[in-house]
């Protein structure tokens, strides 16, 4: 086994082993054929099934808001039905959100032409730019684990970190700091990354996912990146015409605050699956795309697990086979942990306490001094 082996971290009472680090004993070829053969079949009826069903209850939920909430009486009732639309209508529209993320791997049928058609309107109307994302996001799965080429929360080694880190308020153990922190995380970090490119892969100059220019792209894929902002567009004016109709507030309580839930899950999601103390990330020396595909985690979300279409508790499975569509995932997991063994990692710990735990235990990443390439996360200065 590796540096990492199977010594234990200590995480309360979700003790997790670390996993080996050596290139494993199996195969990709391998592990697909422990996979039954239909799990790989992609049907656009029952693909289609799910994202009507997430559609039409979409359209309640937007009926819901629009003609009973109103009709309630003001005060206490009238608040309660709007966190409820504001939580289920966000839960059901990531769903929607994670279908398109299938349109995007060629997971939703076997027609490129209709995935692209598809999850362009779908990630447009949630102000994704789907193709920008598309592409940085294929290479997040061209390069998991790799501190050089990765594409998101790509962490930090220690000896990078600023001068003031261990400083920071949820360094030093101030939980009103985390707080702030995973705040600001769940609420602008989406925007921030798109725009910015806060906590992605470094480039030499600016990098932005609406810039057709920007160095995430190269010249054949300028062109859809384009076509993404001109839809983004044609979005953004059809929210203004629906503000100026019903007024500014009103779309912030239809569209907006559901939209920024969308945007939290999506980020505490992804955030969850490459952020653990017993996951491995690798530089260049030891780097290899079947270590990096098997570094990440599975996590229970309870019901939404299924809302959700089980993209956080069959992660590991969709870095290995993303084009495999979600209504297989779970079969093919089962049939795969077996194989995968000690290089399988789940983690039950309730999400709200993960997202605390991680938050505070991984700040950084280190080697352990051995001359591997393979660094843990830590937070001790």
């Amino acid at each position: 086994m590796g540096a990492g082996g199977m010594a234990a971290h200590n995480m309360g009472a979700a003790a997790v082993l670390r996993p080996p680090t050596d290139k494993p004993p199996f195969t990709l070829a391998q592990i697909k054929k422990a996979i039954p053969p239909h799990c790989f079949e992609r049907s656009l009826i029952k693909s289609s099934y799910y994202l009507l069903h997430d559609l039409a209850i979409v359209a309640a939920l937007l009926y819901f808001a629009t003609a009973v909430i109103p009709a309630l009486p003001a005060g206490l009732t009238r608040h309660a039905a709007w966190t409820l639309y504001w939580v289920a209508q966000g839960c059901v529209a990531f769903g929607v959100w994670v279908i398109a993320h299938e349109c995007g791997h060629h997971a939703f049928s076997d027609y490129q032409l209709l995935n692209d058609a598809v999850g362009l309107v779908l990630h447009s109307w949630l102000l994704v730019p789907y193709f920008s994302w598309k592409y940085s996001h294929r290479r997040h799965h061209s390069n998991p684990g790799s501190l050089e080429r990765d594409e998101t929360f790509v962490p930090q080694q220690k000896a990078a970190l600023a001068w003031y880190a261990p400083y920071a308020p949820y360094v030093e153990g101030s939980a009103a700091g985390r707080l702030l922190l995973i705040a600001v995380r769940l609420t602008i970090g989406w925007p921030l990354y798109l725009t910015l490119n806060s906590h992605g892969r470094p480039y030499p100059r600016h990098a932005c996912h609406f810039d057709p220019y920007g160095p995430i792209f190269s010249d054949r894929e300028r062109v859809q990146v384009f076509v993404t902002d001109v839809s983004l567009l044609a979005v953004w004016f059809a929210l203004f015409k629906l503000a100026s109709a019903f007024g500014f507030w009103w779309m912030v309580r239809v569209y907006g605050v559901p939209l920024l839930v969308v945007n939290a899950w999506l980020v505490l999601v992804v955030y969850l699956h490459h952020t653990h103390q017993a996951l491995p990330h690798y530089d260049s020396s030891e780097w290899d795309w079947l270590r990096g595909a098997l570094a990440t985690v599975d996590r229970d979300y309870g019901v939404l697990n299924h809302v959700f279409h089980h993209i956080a508790d069959t992660h590991v499975l969709h870095h290995l086979f993303s084009a495999m569509p979600h209504y297989h995932a779970m079969e093919a997991t089962k049939a795969i942990r077996p194989l995968l063994g000690d290089y399988y990692k789940f983690d039950a710990t309730p999400i709200a306490k993960a997202v605390w735990r991680e938050t505070r235990e991984c700040v950084y990443v280190e080697s352990l001094g051995d001359g591997k390439g393979v660094f843990w996360y830590n937070n001790k200065f």
